[in-house]
């Protein structure tokens, strides 16, 4: 078989997968597609946040002086934190569990509307729920997916992070 014979019938192939995925995506949209476990909060959690992004405000790192002034009664999460959970509570980077067969790869697009509902506090337990969107194939082995990500806050009627993500699913290349 020649090169470029070759090379058309592996795109042929990547795109019957990806077209399949997307139609068995999108007779999904608008369901609730997975709901985490629930996690807890914790104080070294946050902490570690901070560290990373340099983000050491008192109301995060502080639980002393949190518990006397802030209007939460405590230490809360960042918000950012909140949301950056998306990936653990999603599961998205599970070897074990692909989003869909055939997936070799997950890349992070970026975020529609995005809102803090509601602080996390340090000691809660959160977990995600996902509503799916949409699905649109964007190259031969190439899904776009859209999500709603809404953290839950165990006891809450408010939520913690409701956020639009959205990311390309990478199929393998026959």
């Amino acid at each position: 078989m020649a090169e470029g014979t070759r090379i058309a019938a592996q795109a042929a192939s990547t795109t019957a997968t990806t077209a399949t995925a997307c139609a068995a995506l999108l007779a999904q949209v608008g369901q609730e597609v997975h709901v985490s476990d629930w996690l807890l909060v914790t104080q070294q959690r946050v902490d570690a946040f901070a560290e990373a992004t340099g983000d050491h405000q008192w109301i995060h790192v502080d639980p002393a002086r949190a518990s006397r002034e802030s209007p939460y009664g405590g230490p809360i999460a960042h918000g950012y934190l909140t949301l950056s959970l998306h990936i653990l509570l999603r599961g998205l980077v599970s070897a074990e569990r692909p989003y869909a067969p055939g997936v070799v790869g997950i890349v992070n697009y970026g975020l529609d509307k995005l809102r803090f509902p509601n602080a996390v506090r340090v000691g809660a337990r959160i977990r995600g729920r996902f509503v799916l969107l949409g699905a649109t194939v964007v190259a031969p082995n190439v899904l776009q997916v859209s999500e709603r990500y809404t953290v839950e806050i165990e006891g809450e009627s408010k939520p913690g992070c409701v956020a639009e993500s959205i990311f390309r699913l990478i199929f393998a290349a026959s």
